[in-house]
């Protein structure tokens, strides 16, 4: 790979409640859909020569909508599905302090390693983008856009640009945010609606 881009979904209904998502599905709002519509016709004369999502609805659904602006397929790669949240998917902050006390506390003083109950870790997901950019390199493309999700996104640009854990795990990718990735200079820029690629 020369380059690639990556990209989170479009925002969820859940995004706007404030609730875990994990491997677990709600639909994209309207807002959602228009935001990646925009930045799909943006995109459509880019030199993007494979598009490659998550399994999950909001992934699939936001990756269509490139594809289409490219003509090109989508290919499903189960390894950039997000983090499994276990017992906390579908729950509020709040609601996982309710049920989890001091759980988000212990969570952030180990993020990497700390795991969601009956779910993974980032050094699961970590292990798993790896995985994941294997397969997309075996594909042959030279400058893949791959759609996922947050958790699993800074890993993934971990994984692509070689950066720390503690950096990768500062990084926020708003829903439908894209990420133009250098990977000969090892950086990357947000590609905006204003700006083309």
């Amino acid at each position: 790979m020369k380059g690639c881009l990556l990209a989170r979904h479009g925002e969820t209904e859940w995004n706007r409640e404030g609730r875990r998502q994990g491997q677990l599905d709600s639909p994209l709002t309207a807002t959602g859909r228009s935001s990646v519509q925009r930045l799909a016709s943006e995109l459509a004369g880019a030199p993007i020569d494979g598009v490659f999502s998550s399994p999950l609805g909001r992934a699939v659904e936001t990756a269509s909508v490139y594809a289409e602006a490219l003509h090109l397929a989508v290919e499903v790669v189960d390894q950039l599905r997000e983090l499994d949240h276990g017992a906390m998917a579908g729950l509020t902050n709040a609601e996982i302090e309710a049920r989890f006390p001091g759980e988000l506390a212990r969570r952030r003083r180990s993020r990497y390693t700390w795991r969601f109950p009956g779910g993974e870790s980032y050094a699961d997901a970590d292990a798993r983008a790896g995985v994941a950019l294997e397969i997309v390199r075996n594909r042959g493309a030279e400058m893949p856009l791959l759609v996922s999700h947050e958790m699993i996104g800074r890993m993934l640009l971990r994984n692509l640009l070689g950066i720390d854990v503690g950096e990768a795990l500062k990084l926020s990718q708003p829903p439908g945010t894209v990420y133009q990735l250098d990977l000969v200079e090892k950086s990357f820029v947000t590609l905006r609606l204003d700006s083309p690629p």
